[in-house]
């Protein structure tokens, strides 16, 4: 593992500066080519996502609601939870306004994107309809560009594996239940195996019956662990009330330290920011817009809208109340990195049981993530292959969960900031090339859409 992690580790510098171009330098673009379009329209996003502008005979398989809670799914959870966490040991407190600017973009790289998604959908060999980077690559852009799509999901194959959400929710179980004390005296090693199996098992359950029951789960647990969590943060905030400005004051400050000790100095912080953020909310990487491309909606630019939702709700929202509970217990200040970080701020603000409480929140995250990300690791393989072959990728997926509850944190982390930068490359150029279709459907939606409230 060791050795595996040394090369890995050797290459993630190479992809730094085109992650940086193509997410930041794309996104940019985006943000003004759009005239700031998904942040004027928010109101009527969330209008979308309630249901107001279902259309009952458009083609797919889930609704607007179930594609944003599946894709929510897959990113709320311990991407901010543990991944916030994660940021601020690498990069100090002022790593979390990068995370923020990055997210503010990535509304408008997930508006393109899932506009895409819809506009550009193509069928696998089983007939059934899908949508997502390979199809808006191969179909907007032409056959010449099929090894541009190829290549990200060669990359998927790795990067939607569930490795780091079982590599955290091991670290959570044993860190919380002290296992080798409380309930069975064997070494640390074999708790996380047995972990790993326990979860394997479990995610099979719900791996093996298909995109509609992954949904139903999703949409289930998701919104209603997202509360939970939510209030428990606000409560850390409230009951700390005199501490949060000066929380939300040390980030921005230091987001700003050029003399700063992290790893790469202002640069190495400003990178730590936007890989942490695109963890959290997948903005850029390609991942949502395969479930959004499955959405029950024949309107691309409706789709864009709801889904350029969710780095509002992960990012800004999450992250932000995370980071701070953080930052203004203390935890950010001694040792540990991750989940243990974040469950040692939980447990100094709540009374000594929030780390209990985040125990459960973070099963549910954990679970209903491994449930969302085995179908993007589907669709990659069954574009390169078949999708009778693409079925197989759920074998390869849950066989990885035991291996990640055992591996480091560091070989895991590495692993998927690796794929992820990879999968960006493919995945922008598409974007940025096809932008322009994307503002030719909208200026036609936002006329249509006048002329009907008229």
């Amino acid at each position: 593992m060791g050795a595996i992690n040394d090369f890995i580790a050797g290459l993630i510098p190479y992809t730094e500066w085109p992650m940086f171009i193509l997410l930041i330098g794309g996104g940019l673009f985006l943000v003004l080519y759009s005239r700031f379009l998904p942040y004027r329209f928010f109101g009527h996003a969330i209008a979308i996502t309630a249901g107001k502008y279902d259309d009952k005979n458009a083609e797919g398989e889930v609704s607007s609601f179930q594609a944003l809670s599946a894709a929510v799914a897959a990113t709320v959870g311990l991407g901010n939870i543990s991944g916030v966490a994660i940021a601020i040991h690498d990069g100090g407190p002022g790593v979390v306004f990068w995370i923020w600017v990055t997210a503010l973009i990535g509304m408008s790289i997930k508006f393109y994107s899932c506009s895409l998604a819809i506009m550009f959908r193509g069928k696998d060999s089983d007939g059934k309809l899908q949508g997502g980077p390979m199809f808006y690559i191969t179909q907007g852009m032409g056959k010449k560009a099929k090894p541009l799509a190829t290549f990200f999901c060669i990359c998927g194959l790795f990067g939607f594996l569930g490795v780091f959400t079982a590599n955290q929710f091991t670290e959570t179980f044993m860190s919380v239940v002290e296992p080798t004390e409380t309930l069975w005296a064997t070494s640390e090693f074999n708790w996380k195996l047995l972990i790993g199996i326990i979860l394997a098992v479990i995610t099979s359950f719900v791996i093996f019956g298909g995109l509609t029951k992954i949904a139903k789960v999703a949409s289930a647990i998701v919104p209603f662990m997202v509360l939970v969590y939510l209030l428990a943060v606000i409560a850390v905030m409230v009951m700390n009330s005199e501490l949060v400005w000066p929380s939300l004051k040390l980030i921005l400050t230091e987001a700003w330290n050029f003399k700063t000790v992290v790893t790469g100095g202002f640069w190495g912080l400003v990178i730590i920011g936007i890989r942490r953020a695109m963890f959290s909310n997948e903005a850029g990487l390609g991942s949502a817009p395969m479930y959004h491309g499955q959405s029950k909606n024949n309107e691309p630019i409706k789709e864009g809208l709801v889904a350029m939702l969710g780095p509002f709700i992960d990012t800004i929202m999450v992250c932000t109340f995370t980071a701070v509970v953080i930052i203004l217990s203390g935890a950010y200040l001694e040792e540990g990195s991750g989940i243990v970080m974040t469950l040692n701020a939980f447990r100094t603000t709540l009374f000594g049981m929030g780390d209990e409480l985040l125990m459960i929140i973070v099963s549910a995250f954990a679970l209903s993530t491994l449930f969302t990300y085995s179908y993007y690791g589907v669709k990659s393989l069954s574009f390169l292959t078949n999708a009778r072959i693409g079925r197989w990728y759920n074998v390869y997926f849950v066989l990885m969960i035991v291996f990640a509850a055992i591996a480091s944190l560091e070989l895991v982390k590495n692993l998927i900031d690796l794929s992820y930068a990879l999968m960006v490359i493919p995945n922008m150029i598409a974007v940025l090339y096809l932008a322009p279709k994307v503002n030719k459907a909208s200026k036609k939606y936002f006329a249509q859409l006048k002329n009907e409230k008229a």
